[in-house]
């Protein structure tokens, strides 16, 4: 991670769970990360901890809602003008939705949509011209996936969202290889954790906490520290070295 210090990371929906586990780990190993979030209470709360930990990086909270193209090119601006341009961007913001394919809401529907796929894209297009711009054929996109993006949970509820990580791991294959048709060293890495213990179920069924916290309590799930570390991993990889797909799961989830 040494050739990182000093270097510019986007992370996307940077407040809470794996986004702010994957920020903090960045601001640790001296990058300057830029976090974004439709609310940035949290993400200063984080900046204010990181620096009384003596991290040798630094955090920069960024408002950003990432349902709308306007902001998002917004933000990129202002990261071009205050820090010349993004060198890893980590796409990690995503949502999921109780509607399922045969009655479910299409404002649910494309809510998914427009974080999960629209966002991500748009992020990456940005990032890799800011990349272009400035000469950098060493960066990293980091797409943070699911691995409902590999098979379908036979529950649904979870239908939709599943198709909406599908796509992450096809465009993160078709980056891959339009960055290999670009003749660049800029390396496209998807991030496929199992059951993570975060708020993300909360927010998925926050009709029913319930049974929010019952996806939780039958196994030993993973942490946001562990995908943290997976993208750290990830990073620190030889610039010869492209990891693909990494797909991580608890020891105890069947599937």
């Amino acid at each position: 991670m040494e050739r990182w210090k000093g270097r510019v990371a986007l992370v996307t929906g940077a407040s809470v769970g794996i986004g702010a586990a994957v920020t903090r780990a960045l601001v640790q190993h001296g990058m300057r990360v830029v976090g974004c979030a439709r609310n940035v209470d949290k993400i200063e709360k984080l900046a204010a901890e990181c620096q009384s930990a003596g991290y040798s990086g630094t955090l920069i909270p960024y408002k950003c809602d990432l349902s709308n193209e306007e902001e998002i090119l917004s933000m990129f601006s202002a990261i071009k003008t205050l820090h010349k341009g993004v060198d890893v961007c980590i796409n990690n913001a995503g949502l999921a939705h109780d509607e399922p394919l045969l009655s479910g809401k299409t404002e649910g529907w494309r809510n998914m949509i427009d974080v999960n796929i629209l966002a991500l894209s748009i992020c990456t297009r940005e990032a890799y011209k800011s990349m272009k711009e400035r000469n950098v054929d060493d960066g990293h996109i980091i797409n943070i996936n699911s691995m409902g993006g590999h098979r379908v949970v036979p529950s649904a509820d979870e239908h939709f969202y599943c198709a909406t990580k599908y796509a992450v791991t096809a465009l993160t294959e078709g980056i891959r290889q339009e960055l290999r048709e670009a003749n660049t060293h800029i390396r496209a890495t998807c991030i496929s954790p199992g059951i993570v213990e975060t708020e993300f179920a909360f927010r998925h069924h926050n009709s029913n906490p319930e049974k929010a916290a019952a996806v939780y309590e039958t196994m030993k799930c993973l942490k946001a520290e562990d995908v943290a570390g997976t993208v750290v991993f990830v990073l620190g990889a030889p610039p010869h070295v492209q990891i693909g797909d990494v797909q991580m799961r608890p020891v105890e989830q069947v599937s």
